[in-house]
């Protein structure tokens, strides 16, 4: 007998998340900021090849890529002491009020004739300074709010409304790159940084600032990740994971850029592939709560591998395309997984900060994997780098699945 739609909607995973009265004020915002950011995705790189020298255009698209990323990183570790008294909700307005300033300033110096690729790759790293702890902030509110039987249900929410982005804002950042250039999206993402962080400003109750104590050291979070193995185990499969992947972030608009057709729409159709396929993963995440954690990722990881060979063996574009569709199935609940676990097991008092740690390590991953895509796509050239970067995430998977499995056997 089948389901009737009132029964699905009371047993969903998601009911409490979508009906919970402080995340109903902050969902319609954080989705608004996450278009923006589905635009940025091709809107990034797209400015970069449109204002560098030709001959240049492959150094400069990793160096705007990396600058996008890289302070984030740098912001985490240093800034610790600073923002240890500012509640999760404090911290997410804060790293958007900063991302719409530096981003904002970005179609400024380009409407006034300002704006070179060195300026660019500036305001990009400023931008994201405090994106850490933006992240750390969303899912520790996340945390304190839900119970924990719901927090992966609350992640895989979060991160279906950042899948929905990549499908509907690569086409939108397209069509809007073809009427006023990559600058205007630019302007655009900048604008949902400020719906971001009015909502956070406004829309949660206001909560205590943590007291002072462990959480104060700019190395407590690293601690508490250093205490647990299956932690240390999972950041390490991150790093590698997103250090290998970061190469495609450079080849992928050069090797669509060499295509035919359009190349700024052939672009945006691997990305709101990817992003079709996360938002179906999105949806099934909320379902895989009795699944092993550790064993479910690194399957994940051979399987994304896999699904990115047809591109870098030269397959039609269509079946490129498919792909990686197939690829991004399987991110949100790599996502959704690994930060539940780390809300699971991390102190309370501590987690913004073990949050903001972990997310530190995987956006230093992200540059420098898109750092060593520039020096591939030029010795190996753009299709070769995307075979590279399948092959060897693949092989990740298999070896770390080898280690947990035999970390398994000796009742680790």
């Amino acid at each position: 007998m089948p389901l009737k739609p009132a029964r699905i909607l009371r047993t969903s995973p998601y009911r409490p998340v979508l009906t919970h009265s402080t995340l109903r004020r902050l969902l319609p915002g954080f989705t608004v900021s996450s278009l923006g950011d589905g635009m940025a995705v091709v809107a990034v790189s797209w400015l970069a090849i449109e204002i560098a020298p030709a001959a240049e255009r492959a150094l400069w698209v990793a160096l705007a890529v990396t600058a996008h990323t890289l302070s984030g990183a740098v912001g985490a570790v240093l800034l610790g002491p600073l923002l240890r008294h500012r509640s999760p909700a404090r911290l997410v307005a804060c790293d958007a009020l900063l991302r719409a300033a530096a981003l904002g300033a970005i179609p400024v110096c380009h409407v006034l004739g300002t704006l070179s690729v060195e300026l660019y790759v500036v305001l990009l790293a400023a931008s994201s300074v405090l994106h850490s702890w933006g992240r750390a902030g969303i899912h520790t509110l996340l945390a304190r709010l839900l119970p924990e039987h719901d927090h992966l249900a609350g992640n895989a929410v979060l991160s279906g409304i950042g899948s929905l982005s990549t499908v509907f804002g690569p086409p939108l950042a397209g069509a809007l790159i073809l009427w006023g250039g990559a600058a205007t999206v630019i302007a655009v993402d900048a604008a949902t940084f400020l719906v971001l962080a009015a909502t956070f400003l406004f829309g949660v109750p206001h909560e205590d600032a943590p007291a002072p104590g462990e959480g104060g050291s700019r190395s407590a979070g690293f601690a508490v990740i250093r205490r647990a193995p299956a932690l240390l185990g999972l950041l390490a499969l991150s790093f590698a994971f997103f250090c290998l992947f970061g190469p495609v972030y450079v080849a992928l608009p050069l090797y669509a850029s060499n295509g035919p057709g359009a190349p700024a729409a052939v672009l945006a159709a691997f990305y709101t592939a990817f992003g079709v396929g996360a938002v179906l993963g999105s949806v099934l995440t909320g379902y895989l709560g009795r699944l092993p954690i550790r064993p479910a990722m690194t399957g994940i990881v051979v399987a994304f591998g896999l699904c990115m060979l047809p591109a870098g063996l030269g397959a039609p574009t269509a079946v490129g395309v498919a792909g990686f569709a197939a690829a991004g199935l399987l991110w949100p609940p790599y996502a959704s997984l690994s930060t539940t676990l780390f809300q699971r097991s991390a102190p309370p008092d501590l987690l913004p900060q073990t949050l903001a740690a972990s997310t530190a390590v995987q956006l230093l991953a992200v540059p420098l994997g898109t750092a060593l895509g520039g020096p591939l796509v030029a010795g190996l050239g753009a299709r070769g780098t995307l075979l590279a970067s399948a092959v060897s995430i693949a092989v990740l998977g298999l070896l770390a699945a080898g280690a947990v499995r035999a970390g398994r056997k000796r009742g680790t």
